[in-house]
């Protein structure tokens, strides 16, 4: 179904940034005992101003700096946008704190520890399980799961035909994703006596699919992105998983939750207004935005 528009499709080689925030970030070293913490909305009343901690793996188009070295990107629009709509209607001012994190899992991590108004932008998708650890907004953005491997390789036709298309490439994942878990099932089935190598960082699936012999899961538009760089990748469509949804996390005792999702909520759904659907293309140009939302129509007809 997505064979010729996900070749226009997806990818996005993340690129991680490292001096982020122009505050001081409002955080300690968890490794130490420490949390990350934010205002609670308890404390905002009665205070009449919040600092809001928002943590950030960096990604292009999510999470960048701009031609200007300005912080930018769709969730961080998000973010900013919510804090825009509950200061139209509350006494309170809000200030958004933005720290970076490099490293996915322990992004992940600091959030689930973290205490008060503490907010995670780090594409997570939303699962059952994961819920049982933080919070999650509604979702932000629907997922495109997309199999990869480098340029030489045959488009793979039919499963029956992976043995022979992909013999001598090895299982490659991104730990703790849900692209570990489609690289297991893979490997399970074609090849059980092969170990899966796994890497914390999409810029590493790409180099080591495109020059070393790997497959892999990559999100939709991470290979969108690499493709647009010259990275030299086959995609494999009968291979495409939708369905994943995006939300932005919190610790369970964030008191927010309520009116980040009252705001996606409001004018018929913050996900189909103008200014959404701008920063989409804005952000992730027009031919992913419109795979991307294709992706969200067909989820939403199959609930």
């Amino acid at each position: 179904m997505y064979k010729n528009s996900i070749r226009f499709l997806a990818l996005t080689s993340i690129f991680w940034l490292f001096g982020i925030s122009g505050c001081s970030p409002n955080v300690e070293n968890t490794t130490q005992g420490y949390a990350d913490t934010g205002s609670t909305r308890a404390e905002a009343r009665a205070t009449g101003k919040a600092t809001l901690t928002v943590l950030y793996v960096a990604a292009d188009g999510f999470a960048y700096r701009n031609e200007d070295h300005e912080l930018d990107g769709l969730t961080i629009d998000i973010m900013r946008d919510f804090v825009s709509w509950f200061e139209r209607y509350h006494a309170t001012q809000v200030e958004l704190n933005f720290v970076a994190e490099e490293n996915w899992q322990t992004f992940y991590q600091r959030i689930v520890n973290a205490q008060g108004g503490v907010f995670g932008l780090g594409n997570v998708t939303i699962t059952e399980a994961r819920k049982a650890e933080l919070q999650f907004s509604p979702p932000y953005l629907d997922n495109v799961a997309v199999l990869i491997t480098n340029a030489d390789t045959a488009e793979l036709a039919s499963w029956e035909e992976f043995p022979e298309t992909f013999a001598g490439l090895r299982p490659l994942a991104f730990a703790g994703t849900l692209h570990e878990q489609r690289i297991q099932r893979l490997r399970d089935e074609y090849q059980p006596s092969a170990d899966i190598e796994l890497v914390t960082s999409n810029p590493d699936i790409l180099s080591l699919v495109a020059n070393d012999g790997y497959f892999s899961y990559i999100d939709a538009y991470n290979y969108w992105r690499a493709v647009e760089q010259g990275v030299a990748l086959q995609h494999h469509p009968i291979a495409n998983e939708i369905g994943e949804t995006f939300g932005i996390i919190m610790p369970h005792n964030n008191d927010w939750s309520v009116l980040l999702t009252a705001f996606f909520a409001a004018e018929s759904g913050y996900r189909n207004t103008e200014r959404y659907q701008a920063l989409l293309k804005h952000h992730l140009g027009a031919e992913l935005a419109a795979t991307l939302e294709e992706a969200r129509r067909q989820n939403s007809a199959a609930e």
